[in-house]
């Protein structure tokens, strides 16, 4: 990890607290926000970035003061992916389960900032480690919700061939989120890829048998497919972009809403 003065941490928590929010409610109660491990690396070729970490959890923390309650399901291609370059000739079983233990670093990590910044937290895994993290129950995680604990899911569903995408739609059900955040470098869903097409528009809205049929990549076909079939709301934007999560649980116009 790259290491970041206190007084850096300070003013990016106190320049995300300086956004205006006078007058306004969120407009969820509970939300569950999909990080993916490349969103902690920064410019790094790999691992965590200590001063990416320290900006992102100061702004779910600000988002947690607003009174919303905060899931977040966290991935582990910044360290190890069981479908990536690195993983072959390992069986693909294997490979997701190396995967799974990847994304659980990631969330002790995140378990550790959110200490430093005086927010508390708990880590629950979809896989039995117990010496470091809570096993996934339910009905445990819903309590620390209830009681404004920020809860993290780390080993994704627990079952290889499956991505933290679709984890991350299993759990917002399961915790009755309002709406699930899946952050991402990119600010919302592009007709094609802004990158290499200077010509390409943001959907502010979606539905999901758009993106499926469109093939845009929003999140894997079973993941869309939950949400659509629980009548769940996903919000597309770029954790990158500083105060974006908190306009867009005060219902601004940030990012791409994907409904059905």
């Amino acid at each position: 990890m790259t290491a970041k003065p206190v007084a850096a941490a300070a003013n990016v928590s106190a320049a995300v607290a300086a956004l205006p929010t006078a007058g306004r409610e969120p407009a969820y109660r509970r939300i569950l926000l999909k990080l993916s491990g490349e969103a902690l690396m920064g410019d790094d070729a790999y691992g965590i970035n200590r001063e990416v970490i320290d900006r992102i959890v100061a702004e779910i923390a600000e988002v947690a003061r607003l009174g919303v309650e905060v899931a977040v399901v966290i991935g582990g291609g910044n360290i190890f992916r069981g479908v990536a370059p690195g993983a072959a000739g390992i069986d693909r079983a294997t490979a997701d389960y190396m995967g799974m233990l990847a994304t659980l670093m990631n969330a002790m990590a995140l378990q550790d900032a959110f200490r430093r910044a005086g927010v508390e937290s708990r880590v629950q895994s979809a896989l039995r480690i117990d010496q470091v993290a809570e096993p996934y129950i339910r009905g445990r995680a819903l309590r620390h919700l209830e009681e404004r604990k920020v809860v993290i899911f780390g080993a994704g569903t627990g079952n290889p061939f499956f991505t933290t995408d679709t984890a991350a739609a299993l759990r917002g059900r399961e915790m009755g989120v309002d709406i699930v955040l899946k952050a991402t470098k990119v600010d919302g869903v592009y007709t094609a890829d802004p990158k290499k097409d200077p010509s390409a528009t943001r959907y502010a809205k979606l539905t999901f048998d758009e993106a499926i049929i469109r093939n845009l990549k929003v999140m894997d076909a079973t993941a869309l497919a939950l949400c659509r079939d629980q009548n769940m709301l996903l919000k597309v934007f770029s954790i990158s972009v500083p105060g974006a999560l908190k306009r867009v649980v005060l219902g601004e116009d940030e990012g791409t809403l994907v409904h059905c």
